[in-house]
C-alpha cells in the first residue's frame, strides 16, 4: 500500500485538474455513498465529530475518508480538521494507498465549491468575499480564482480580524489584490462571489445584502443546527446544492425549507444533474444563486483516484 503525505496530496491536487476529475465523477455517478458521524461535547461546549465517509465505484475504486473536526485545536495552534483517506482497488479490495486526509479535505472541498462556481458564478465576476479564516480559506480562493480568472479583487472577513490580516497576507496570487476588511455587511453587498467557511451556528450573511447577480457559496453549516446565511438569502436565489441529501442535514438548506421560506420545488438541481447537462446553472446576469457544499465521501473518492492516478504516471 502507498502512503501519500501531505506535501504528495498537496503537489497532485492542483485545483484545474481537481475541479475536472470532480466533474467527471459527477457525470459517472457513485454507486453507494454514505455518511456516519459522531460527535462529543469539548469541556469548552464545542462540539468535536468524528466522520465517515465511504463511497464505492463498483468495478472501479472504493473507499474510505476518517476525519475529525475539533474546533478547539484553533487555540492550539493544531489543525482543527485533521484525516485520513483509504483507497481500494473496487475489482480485487486490494489496498491501494493511504493518504493524507486533512489536505485531500481542504482541497476538495475548495474545488467542490469551485465546481459549483463554474455553473453559478458570473464569467465576468471580478470580486470576492472570503468569510472566514480558517484553514480551508487560502484553498477556497485560490479554487475561486481558477475557475474564474476575472476574480481580481478579494476581501477576507473574519469574527477575529487578526486571523482575516493573516490569511490576506499569505494569499499570493497573480493579479489578485487580497485585503482584510471588518466591515462584513459592506463587503457583501459589493461582492460577486461570496465564499463562507466557518463554524457558525447563526446567520453570518443576510440575503437583504447580496447584490444582484451574486453567486453566495456556503461551505459551513454541515449539521441541521449549523448555518452561515438567513432564510432571506434562499428565498431571494435560486438554490442549488452538490447532492440530493444536502437538504437532510444542511442547515443552510433544511431550516429555510422547515420555516416554509422556501419549499422543496425550490431546489433548483444538483451537481450531478448540472456536470450532466439535466439542469441549468446561471441563466441571466442579475439573478442571485446559492450553492450549499455538503461534501461527502463521493468527492473524496474523485480527487482520491486523480492522486492514484497520477502517481501511476
Amino acid at each position: 500500500m502507498r502512503l501519500v503525505d501531505a506535501e504528495a496530496v498537496h503537489r497532485l491536487l492542483d485545483y484545474p485538474s481537481t475541479v475536472e476529475a470532480l466533474r467527471g465523477l459527477y457525470r459517472q455517478g457513485v454507486d453507494l455513498v454514505e455518511s456516519h458521524l459522531a460527535s462529543q461535547p469539548m469541556p469548552s461546549g464545542a462540539e468535536a465529530h468524528f466522520l465517515m465517509l465511504p463511497a464505492w465505484q463498483r468495478g472501479r475504486f472504493l473507499g474510505i475518508k476518517l476525519v475529525n473536526v475539533f474546533p478547539d485545536n484553533a487555540g492550539l495552534g493544531i489543525p482543527t480538521i485533521m484525516g485520513s483517506y483509504v483507497l481500494i482497488d473496487g475489482r480485487t479490495g486490494e489496498h491501494l494507498a493511504c493518504m493524507d486526509g486533512t489536505v485531500l479535505t481542504l482541497r476538495k472541498t475548495a474545488s467542490n465549491s469551485a465546481l459549483g462556481a463554474s455553473f453559478l458564478a458570473r464569467e465576468d465576476a471580478e470580486s470576492m468575499l472570503m468569510v472566514g479564516a480558517g484553514a480551508l480559506a487560502p484553498h477556497v480562493i485560490a479554487a475561486h480564482v481558477a475557475v474564474r480568472p476575472s476574480i481580481r479583487r478579494v476581501a477576507v472577513w473574519n469574527r477575529t480580524p487578526a486571523r482575516a490580516r493573516a490569511v490576506a497576507q499569505a494569499v499570493k496570487l497573480p493579479g489578485v489584490v487580497v485585503t482584510a476588511t471588518e466591515d462584513l455587511e459592506g463587503a457583501v453587498r459589493t461582492a460577486d462571489v461570496i465564499a463562507c467557511a466557518t463554524m457558525a451556528t447563526g446567520p453570518l450573511v443576510l440575503g437583504r445584502w447580496l447584490k444582484p447577480g451574486a453567486h453566495l457559496d456556503l461551505i459551513g453549516g454541515y449539521t441541521p443546527a449549523m448555518r452561515e446565511c438567513d432564510d432571506e438569502a434562499a428565498r431571494v436565489a435560486r438554490v442549488y446544492v452538490d447532492g440530493p441529501r444536502v437538504p437532510d442535514y444542511c442547515g443552510d438548506v433544511c431550516q429555510p425549507l422547515a420555516s416554509g421560506a422556501i419549499r422543496p420545488e425550490d431546489l433548483q438541481g444538483d451537481l450531478f444533474q448540472l456536470c450532466r447537462g439535466e439542469r441549468q446553472g446561471r441563466r441571466t446576469r442579475d439573478e442571485i444563486t446559492f450553492f450549499k457544499n455538503g461534501g461527502g465521501g463521493h468527492q473524496d473518492l474523485g480527487c482520491a483516484q486523480l492522486i492514484w492516478q497520477r502517481l501511476q504516471g
